[in-house]
């Protein structure tokens, strides 16, 4: 049986994609909170260092890598400096991603199609094929969270091709749980709702009711703060969910219900 005590994710390494800002830059500040060190990966360098910076002048531990997550080989190498900065890997947050502007599914252009199926869902398969490789090496267990989205447990007018994408991310997440649970490795999504990220305000921008029209359909009333997601994959990457695996986690203020 798990005991646990202290820290949620004291003396882990975790690897946290799309670190730069919103989500995955909250979620790095609160892993390190909560005892973990983190290697940042995402594209834009300045984002990741003052995000690193911040945690580093704060006491914590943490790293960074830039790469482009479309890349293999760059998804590669930023496994690789993790291991070589920390000596092993025990957890991941798959959480870089992208959005386009909102559209009807026949005019949704094929070169935004591609690019969201390349960031979105292929380059979650590249980072876990690599990391689960790691942990299995260095490890012998893990824990691996991929960001969803609310949007890819129904049809999701006006952003076809993006929760495709998120669905196709669950389908790895519960195809990955169940091959490599006998290893001791568990795979979990979350999929979170409308949260105040720049993909969000960029959605304003061109709609400034979408807010209100979202929040009429949420029981909570209200989008989701970056950290209120970071909690959730605090929760899922620690041993408090121990016997957690192969689920996609709404965390969405009651959207989906």
């Amino acid at each position: 049986m798990t005991t646990i005590a202290g820290q949620m994710l004291a003396n882990k390494v975790v690897m946290i994609t799309g670190a730069g800002r919103g989500i995955g830059a909250e979620a790095a500040r609160l892993f390190v909170q909560q005892g973990a060190s983190v290697m940042l990966v995402a594209r834009t360098e300045s984002e990741l260092r003052k995000v690193r910076d911040e945690i580093v002048t704060s006491g914590g531990d943490a790293a960074y890598f830039t790469a482009d997550l479309s890349d293999s080989r760059n998804v590669e190498q930023a496994v690789k400096a993790t291991v070589e900065r920390y000596g092993r890997l025990d957890a991941a947050f798959n959480n870089a991603g992208i959005g386009v502007t909102v559209s009807s599914l026949v005019d949704e252009r094929e070169e935004d199609f591609d690019l969201i199926q390349s960031v979105n869902y292929k380059a979650v398969w590249m980072c876990m094929k690599a990391q689960i490789k790691v942990m299995m090496e260095t490890s012998g267990s893990g824990s691996i969270v991929n960001t969803s989205s609310v949007g890819s447990l129904k049809g999701n007018p006006g952003l076809g091709a993006y929760g495709a994408s998120k669905r196709a991310v669950n389908s790895l997440t519960q195809t990955a749980a169940v091959e490599y649970g006998p290893v001791g490795i568990r795979v979990n999504a979350i999929a979170p709702g409308t949260t105040m990220t720049d993909m969000i305000q960029q959605w304003v921008s061109i709609n400034p009711d979408i807010i209100e029209q979202i929040r009429a359909k949420t029981p909570l009333r209200r989008p989701a703060e970056p950290i209120e997601i970071a909690n959730a994959a605090a929760w899922l990457l620690s041993d408090y969910s121990s016997f957690v695996t192969g689920v996609v986690l709404p965390a969405d203020g009651g959207l989906s219900v």
